[in-house]
């Protein structure tokens, strides 16, 4: 098949692009290494709990603030339900919690209980933050990259506020910490801050720009923190859900091994089979790492941007402890983000921020419950082909976050009802993130903003997006820069790029906490809802032990279905249908039917999936 555009990578910034091409008709072709899509945004399932691979701390979804994720779903035009917590977080800092909430003055205050010989300079800090924030971004919402921005947009609202655009301009080459001492002095808040640019960008404030350490601190106060109702399965789900319904191919578990040029331009794309697949033009969401030093051949690019690429100093690379706990040793007023910092005087393995997003939404797992996902930094050794000092290691490392969980939640260690981790190897393993660095280049002086890969490449049918671009890191920002990625395609291509307005429908609905089960589909016919429930129940296997060597992806059609992706769910089906008796068999093998004593109802879903497209058939 003939595709206008290929997007490699099936991350949050390449959905993105993808599905916002695909809704201005253009063909896409999705090319994701993994079974599932959206990088290090999605679930994995243990039983009857739902885990949460990795992204869960979302921003971008509310009416006000930089809000990227509802501007998407809004222009997309697709409905999603979302659930705000009532705090952004909790650190936990010597022995104290603070409480982020979204009121600005109201954290203030709460910050100046921490630090009371600092007090007026923090809420005059908040405050100059506040003001220079709703100047730059929130007046006039641009959602694109630094480097895709308008000049004359931008020239018009920098003349009706000039302070404030001068200030956040001077803040480019300048250090968090030069911005800081322009208002404190006490050592002990500076570590605080310390903290939180290396939760919001893995730098330190010695190394986080200014520009975007000021954005950052005010940010997420202004916009809210979210999670998608029923798990982060529902941000790529519904993307991937736009895609196909507007005529893209999603190609699960197959990678690009290398670009293929013509004429001295990209011209396609080589797949781990031996396949070859060509586009005019291309959108990469990979890390400049593998971009340079797998993806081209050497003979098309110069040395000079080669050892460019090389020298991109990673963030730190993570571990992530999964967990379910007994639900009463999670104290009551505990939110479902906590920072624990266990050494204030510099990074260590003791800096863990915990998810527990069962607090808010109960789907994921029982009533008595709560899921545990604690992500940190990793000093360790992971490279070894010993398999069983590898497994040594993992088990080392599981009791040290125990440990540091321990302190916390005492009772912590007793609680485990099942637990397993995920080491940089695994990381990198299932999102090519290279050697875990799950946020890619750092964001530090020196190699942000601008020092970064571009929209743009050196040719003009390569789009770059995601963390290694120029926005860098979390969910928002590389949300952003799929965005720019496919409005610079859509500009050069001569098509209408996406631009806000006022008069946008919104498409987000915010949604009662905490959330249950019985919620879920809840504005789906009555039908339809059943048939989701039923498919939600997959484990959406790695290794399926339904389908075993079958081509039929049942996993997939389920996992379609249950975002509500019926379109895409066919198309699945279609590939490769099998007959009523080898779908019995399906269910015969079914891990819920030994697990829970009943399984999917596979039939019944693939039933529906039948009638409904003879349905549409015929009414056409």
């Amino acid at each position: 098949m003939k595709y206008d555009v290929i997007i490699i990578g099936g991350g949050l910034s390449g959905l993105t692009a993808a599905s916002l091409l695909a809704k201005r008709n253009l063909s896409v072709a999705v090319i994701e290494k993994s079974y599932n899509p959206g990088g290090s945004c999605g679930i994995f399932k243990r039983g009857h709990v739902t885990f949460d691979q990795g992204a869960a701390m979302l921003y971008g979804f509310g009416e006000h603030g930089f809000n990227a994720h509802r501007f998407v779903f809004n222009a997309l035009e697709e409905p999603i339900d979302i659930i705000r917590h009532d705090l952004l977080y909790c650190v936990n800092f010597k022995g104290k919690r603070i409480r982020f909430w979204a009121d600005v003055s109201q954290f203030a205050d709460e910050l100046s209980e921490v630090f009371p010989a600092e007090k007026e300079n923090i809420h005059r800090f908040y405050r100059d933050m506040l003001k220079m924030y709703q100047h730059v971004l929130v007046e006039n919402p641009s959602y694109t990259t630094a480097d895709e921005t308008d000049r004359k947009s931008a020239l018009k609202n920098m003349l009706k506020h000039p302070i404030s655009y001068a200030r956040f301009l001077g803040y480019l080459n300048k250090s968090a910490k030069d911005l800081l001492q322009k208002y404190f002095t006490d050592p002990e808040i500076f570590k605080f801050f310390d903290k939180l640019t290396s939760t919001y960008c893995y730098a330190t404030v010695e190394e986080a720009p200014a520009v975007l350490a000021a954005v950052m601190f005010v940010d997420n106060h202004i916009g809210g923190s979210y999670y998608p109702a029923g798990s982060t399965l529902y941000l790529p789900g519904k993307l991937e859900k736009v895609i196909e319904e507007n005529g893209g191919d999603m190609l699960l578990e197959h990678e690009v091994v290398s670009l293929i040029f013509r004429d001295g331009k990209p011209a396609g794309v080589q797949l781990n089979d031996g396949t070859s697949i060509f586009a005019p033009n291309i959108v990469y969401s990979g890390t400049v790492w593998n971009l340079y030093e797998k993806l081209i051949d050497p003979a098309f690019s110069t040395q000079e941007r080669r050892e460019w690429a090389q020298k991109q100093i990673p963030t730190y690379p993570s571990v992530v402890l999964y967990a379910v706990v007994s639900s009463n040793v999670i104290p009551k007023d505990t939110a479902p983000i906590e920072m624990l910092i266990g050494n204030p005087d510099k990074l260590d393995e003791s800096e863990v921020t915990v998810y527990i997003m069962s607090i808010d939404d109960k789907t994921l797992c029982k009533e008595d419950e709560h899921t545990i996902a604690a992500i940190g930094p990793t000093f360790e050794k992971w490279l070894t082909d010993d398999a069983q000092e590898y497994q040594k290691k993992k088990e080392k490392e599981i009791i040290r976050l125990v440990g540091v969980l321990e302190k916390r939640f005492p009772g912590f260690s007793k609680a485990i009802r099942y637990v397993e981790l995920a080491s940089p190897r695994t990381i990198e393993r299932y999102t090519l993130k290279n050697g875990g660095a799950v946020a890619g280049p750092k964001q530090m002086i020196g190699q942000h903003m601008f020092h970064r890969l571009h929209t743009r490449s050196e040719w003009d049918n390569l789009f770059c997006c995601g963390e290694s671009t120029v926005m860098g890191t979390g969910t928002p920002t590389v949300t952003v820069s799929g965005l720019a990625a496919a409005n610079a395609l859509l500009k050069k291509l001569g098509k209408e790029p996406y631009i806000y307005q006022e008069t946008m429908k919104n498409y987000v609905r915010i949604v009662e906490k905490p959330f249950t089960t019985d919620r879920l589909f809840e504005s789906y016919d009555e039908l339809s809802h059943s048939v989701m429930q039923a498919a939600m129940r997959c484990r959406f296997c790695e290794f399926p032990s339904c389908t075993k060597e079958e081509a039929v992806d049942i996993r997939g059609i389920m996992r379609r279905v249950s975002a509500g992706n019926f379109t895409g769910a066919q198309k699945c089906w279609n590939k490769a249908p099998v007959d009523d008796v080898k779908l019995t068999e399906f269910e015969s093998e079914c891990r819920c039917l030994e697990e829970e004593g009943k399984p999917v109802q596979i039939r019944e879903v693939i039933h529906f999936l039948i009638s409904k497209s003879n349905y549409e058939n015929n009414s056409m």
